[in-house]
């Protein structure tokens, strides 16, 4: 109970910073894409996309140290702990001087005949590129503390933070709106500042807040720690990297047959994704280091029980908020934006269906990774991530529209899924039968039902605002309902009831 009870106050955190967060970012995407125009937004998203490219390797970097931090205190060893940090402080210096050179030295094949870049734009676009270069080194050499950060589950800096992040992109979408200077330049600069701000506050404060952030590598340097977390890491490396490259290198692709104007399209669909799934990794964020302190406490039962919970929570959460907008995507996009890029309103309906099935095993993989023997799962990660842009490459070639290429990551997704459960079964003892009909056939008819019946006011009223109200009302009532009566069983409705209250009982004295 007391475990339930801490991971509701850190949803709460989480879902306070969202509240926040979430409409101050899509209102400076507005802004962005008016100052800068389709085709520099478009370059920022091919070139700068590193952005969020690096972002995604410093969070899976961050949950392998987290991993180790976890662990060791769920088995109560201070000492790992300080031996934990120092070490991966080591790994991550040579890590970050390895990714500065490979990206370096793919910028020369990049800007000599790979993108498609109007010459006139060439060196705002290599001036953005050596910018996120610096900041990529930086976000990599802080992630022991954000591991340290996620290890204590301390949500609310957590949550603070992004606030800050949040209103200084605000910031930033203003003042390029009226500086006289190139805006691209300006835009890349400041974002890549921005990041190296946050990461020198986030060092401070560890140092004063966490007795095991302690530097002294020399004292603590433990050759068979080094070797497992570097081992632990560079698997961890190989499978997010390749995932990474195949995500980022979808905008390259796009790019090399279609121009820049499509990747600012592209840009537009990753904004909405990644708005729509906060609300489904912000839970996740509070429950990852309780699964990884349940395998160090030696608890698997219980592991694979709150990571079961874990699935259908967040595709419930997923669901609840991406119905409404699937439905009304072209009314929703020309209210937020002035000028809709072309293929913006398809990109998004199809990147949305890719993370709600990505979506119910990512939970999955972290209990693999709380086990920790994660060799045979990212070498099969890594070979399945470099088809997706070969598929894809050959279908351009042929002539086929821009949008297949969401096709065959959707493909992806559902032959991803397969590995995950196997693997878990492997090394977790994941029942795979029961957990495909407890959590995937739930999640599904959940989904269809609910998409079904919000679909029906599309037949009878006028695209309009109070349209978009109704469905939205609609398809959060009949998820909520489905949920409920056929998505949970009997026990995870008892749980969640549980969690309810101890979320209501820990803020119940602020709410008075």
């Amino acid at each position: 109970m007391q475990q339930a009870k801490r991971v509701a106050t850190n949803t709460g955190f989480l879902y306070a910073r969202m509240a926040i967060t979430v409409f101050i970012s899509l209102y400076s995407t507005r802004l962005v894409l008016a100052a800068l125009g389709a085709t520099d937004f478009g370059i920022f998203n091919v070139v700068a996309g590193a952005i969020a490219m690096l972002t995604f390797l410093n969070a899976a970097m961050t949950s392998a140290t987290q991993r180790f931090m976890s662990y060791a205190e769920g088995k109560g060893d201070f000492n790992a702990q300080v031996g934990i940090f120092n070490v991966s402080i080591l790994l991550h210096l040579v890590i970050g001087f390895a990714v500065v050179l490979l990206l370096e030295v793919s910028a020369i094949y990049l800007f000599n005949g790979v993108l498609e870049i109007p010459d006139n734009r060439m060196y705002a676009a290599k001036v953005i590129f050596h910018c996120m270069v610096a900041s990529t080194f930086f976000k990599i050499i802080s992630v022991p503390y954000d591991a340290v950060i996620n290890a204590h589950e301390n949500m609310l800096l957590v949550a603070i933070l992004s606030i800050i992040e949040a209103l200084i992109k605000f910031g930033i979408a203003i003042y390029i709106t009226y500086t006289t200077f190139d805006t691209l330049i300006i835009y890349g600069f400041l974002m890549a500042a921005m990041a190296v701000l946050l990461l020198i506050i986030r060092r401070i404060y560890c140092h004063k807040k966490y007795k095991e952030v302690q530097i002294n590598i020399k004292k603590h340097y433990d050759k068979k720690l080094f070797n497992e977390m570097g081992s632990f890491a560079g698997w961890s490396f190989l499978g997010s990297s390749s995932s990474i490259l195949a995500n980022y290198g979808q905008g390259i692709v796009l790019n090399m047959f279609f121009g820049p104007r499509v990747n600012a399209s592209q840009g537009i669909a990753n904004q909405i994704s990644g708005q729509l799934g906060s609300f489904s990794t912000t839970m996740l964020s509070a429950l990852n280091p309780a699964i990884a302190k349940n395998e160090g406490a030696g608890n698997r039962s219980s592991m694979l029980k709150m990571t079961a919970m874990g699935s259908k929570v967040s595709f419930f959460l997923l669901t609840i908020m991406c119905i409404a907008v699937l439905l009304e995507m072209p009314y929703i996009l020309g209210l937020w934006l002035k000028d809709v890029p072309g293929y913006a309103v398809i990109f998004c309906r199809l990147l949305i269906i890719r993370n709600l099935i990505e979506q119910i095993t990512i939970p999955i993989s972290t209990s693999i990774r709380a086990v920790g023997n994660i060799r045979g799962f990212q070498i099969s990660s890594a070979i399945l991530n470099t088809f997706p842009l070969l598929v894809a490459y050959i279908l351009f070639s042929k002539g086929y529209p821009p949008y297949m290429m969401y096709y065959v990551f959707i493909g992806y997704a559902l032959i991803n899924m397969v590995i995950i459960l196997w693997y878990a079964k492997k090394h977790t003892g994941l029942n795979i039968p029961n957990f495909s009909k407890n959590v995937i056939l739930r999640c599904l008819c959940t989904f269809s039902g609910a998409l079904i019946i919000s679909y029906l006011p599309l037949q009878f009223l006028e695209e309009s605002f109070l349209r978009l109200i109704i469905i939205l009302i609609l398809s959060v009532i009949i998820t909520l309902f489905l949920f409920n009566y056929v998505g949970f069983n009997k026990e995870e409705r008892i749980w969640i009831k549980n969690l309810a209250k101890s979320f209501y009982s820990k803020f119940k004295p602020n709410i008075k």
